[in-house]
């Protein structure tokens, strides 16, 4: 089974986009074939990187690594969903109160 991980990037948290234009290469050197990026959708409060993945609590793990290193994981909530499905389940931040939910 294939799930989408969803990677939400916070807008108004970051302090620069200029990281946009390299997180996907720098994901796939991290992940290789374990997971594909599906591209990016756009807001004006938030934008949300799609992995596609067989286990997105694992893939969460390793891009937690490379969010550490960019500085941007304070600005990061992420879940997951079976492709194609409308329940999500949260990632990231641990314990967080809030549901995981797209616009």
């Amino acid at each position: 089974m294939d799930y989408q991980l969803i990677i939400k990037f916070w807008r108004k948290s970051l302090d620069s986009e200029a990281f946009l234009s390299t997180i996907e290469s720098e994901l796939q050197a991290v992940l290789g074939d374990s997971a594909q990026t599906d591209g990016y959708d756009v807001s004006s409060k938030e934008i949300n990187l799609f992995l596609i993945t067989p286990d997105p609590r694992h893939t969460f793990r390793r891009v937690k690594g490379v969010l550490e290193t960019l500085g941007v994981l304070h600005a990061v909530s992420a879940g997951s969903r079976l492709v194609g499905g409308a329940q999500f389940s949260s990632h990231w931040p641990l314990r967080s109160t809030r549901k995981f939910k797209l616009p």
